[in-house]
């Protein structure tokens, strides 16, 4: 019966002759890993600092790598969790068991994936301009692509961000292991000697370092909605910690511009520009950040206008609050998460109402709400393991605006859309609070005179190429 099958699947080019595995994987000597032009493959090791290796083969960069072993759920969107920020060193494991089916987009692209009319260039077509994840490790990788809007490979994408990958071993292990004893330290190695362990002291621990410094624009620079800055209901600024491109999206979309600042940027100095402050995701610890700690703080103490922040964001406002994070054991990564709203707030989130999130985070703020300081309460919990996912201000006034945040990605790229009413929520009270003010027309955002880039920041430079643009054979 398989004979025939086969037959057929040669005669549409599905196969090539001489392959004996799956569609989805090569054993070693069975020629490349991926149609499109790859590095070739060569053996490697996933080795953890438990004492834990998993051998199979190389794909995209041909090199070895150090970083924080973690997995995500995610069925779909590989794409999009490759280029979240909040990966940054990371070692990404899919439990999904095949990966590169559907290749990987014109990154370079000014649109977005879902074509929305009023979408406008923010700088990539995925989450980044680049793959933020220090390594990725899969069970079985896809040899040939298809899909309508595909260019190049995984293999190949990332090859040419300098990005290694390794497939043929059982992500499902080292998901339970993970789960077990927790986000772990892990390398791949690649090549000669990838089967010897690496000594205790050579593995790296990116948490401990400042990684939002790394993801973060380096100079301000401002979008505006269709119709450019006279069509703008509001003008935001969004401190970025690793922002996700769909976070600008979500914003855009809904008439606000927005003026994206660097992580430590004196906000306090300009604030009065703007209408409303949105703090963004990032990787590593929120304790790593002081100086947006010390802002975020001054800005709920002092400011009366309405405050934001998604995952990162969320943590240090309830820092700035008075609320304690934690790093959690494996933390929550994937599309699938559900959490449960504890307050209502604004006309989207409602009481008692479940809703399922993308979630890619490894610290969270503290249950313990006798450690909460008063005017503050969980907003949301997740259903799986009663962490928090939102803090609110409950305590308001014309001098105390709103301040709400979540753990989750309501921008939902990818992932559930259930959560994207958040940022209308956003936006209207943003719009609501700048009319009671007295304040007819949208911010005027940073001083005049200041240096502040208007669009989108362009592609950087890589050593195979320019990032995000297909390669000139495809």
């Amino acid at each position: 019966m398989l004979a025939p099958i086969r037959n057929i699947l040669l005669q549409r080019g599905a196969v090539r002759v001489g392959a004996v595995r799956s569609l989805a994987t090569h054993a070693a000597n069975q020629g490349p890993i991926t149609y499109t032009e790859a590095p070739a493959s060569k053996p490697a090791t996933l080795h953890l600092k438990s004492g834990h290796s998993f051998t199979g083969r190389s794909f995209g960069a041909p090199r070895s790598v150090f970083g924080e072993t973690v997995f995500t759920t995610s069925i779909t969107s590989y794409t999009e969790s490759l280029t979240d920020p909040s990966y940054q060193g990371q070692i990404l494991t899919f439990t999904q068991p095949l990966m590169g089916n559907y290749g990987v987009p014109d990154n370079g692209s000014g649109q977005s994936p879902i074509e929305h009319p009023a979408d406008v260039d923010v700088g990539a077509f995925l989450e980044s301009n680049k793959v933020q994840a220090a390594g990725v490790v899969v069970s079985n990788l896809a040899e040939r692509f298809s899909h309508y809007l595909a260019k190049e490979s995984l293999a190949t994408w990332c090859a040419r961000h300098n990005v290694p990958g390794i497939f043929g071993v059982d992500t499902r292990a080292i998901t339970s292991l993970l789960r077990d004893q927790g986000s772990t330290l892990g390398a791949i190695l690649v090549g000669d000697g990838h089967d010897k362990s690496p000594d205790v002291g050579q593995y790296i621990d990116p948490m401990a370092e400042n990684l939002i410094a790394k993801v973060s624009t380096k100079e301000p620079y401002v979008l505006h909605p269709v119709g450019g800055a006279k069509a703008a209901r509001a003008h935001v600024a969004l401190m970025d910690f690793g922002c996700k491109a769909n976070i600008l999206r979500s914003l855009l979309r809904r008439g606000a511009s927005v003026t994206v600042l660097p992580w430590d940027y004196d906000f306090n100095a300009v604030r009065n520009g703007f209408d409303g402050l949105f703090l963004s995701n990032g990787p590593g610890s929120p304790y790593s950040i002081q100086p947006a700690l010390d802002m975020a703080q001054r800005a709920i103490a002092e400011w009366d206008r309405p405050i934001f922040g998604i995952c990162m964001g969320n943590q240090v406002i309830g820092i700035a609050a008075g609320v304690e994070a934690y790093r959690m054991k494996f933390g929550n990564r994937g599309h699938n998460q559900p959490v449960v709203a504890l307050k209502s707030a604004g006309n989207f989130v409602k009481r008692g109402r479940v809703y399922i999130t993308s979630q890619n985070h490894g610290y969270a703020l503290t249950p313990d709400e006798d450690k909460w300081p008063e005017g503050w309460q969980p907003w949301f919990v997740n259903a799986n393991d009663s962490s928090v996912e939102g803090i609110i201000r409950t305590q308001l006034s014309e001098q105390r605006a709103m301040v709400w945040g979540v753990q989750f990605h309501p921008e939902h790229a990818g992932g559930p859309e259930d959560t994207n009413g958040i940022f209308e929520d956003f936006v209207e009270e943003v719009v609501r609070i700048k009319g009671q003010q007295g304040r007819s027309e949208a911010g005027t955002g940073l001083p005049e005179g200041t240096k502040v880039k208007e669009g989108a920041p362009k592609f950087p430079a890589s050593e195979f190429g320019i990032v995000g643009q297909s390669p000139a054979h495809l």
